[in-house]
């Protein structure tokens, strides 16, 4: 199943919209460059794993 990582779902100054969809290791390596290089956090092990632990599954559009 597809997950996805919402910006809206973090606490943030900038109101980032941001939503990143796919499977779990894309998801987590995107949205933690992401987190490094807008929001500023060190992209490394503990950034990941907050990512990895905030995933949610995919609702699909189609049933």
């Amino acid at each position: 199943m597809r997950k996805v990582a919402d910006c809206r779902d973090m606490p943030s100054e900038m109101n980032c919209t941001l939503t990143i969809a796919g499977e779990e290791e894309e998801v987590v390596r995107a949205a933690s460059e992401h987190a490094a290089s807008v929001h500023g956090h060190a992209d490394g092990p503990e950034l990941r794993e907050m990512v990895r632990a905030g995933l949610k599954d995919e609702i699909p559009l189609h049933a």
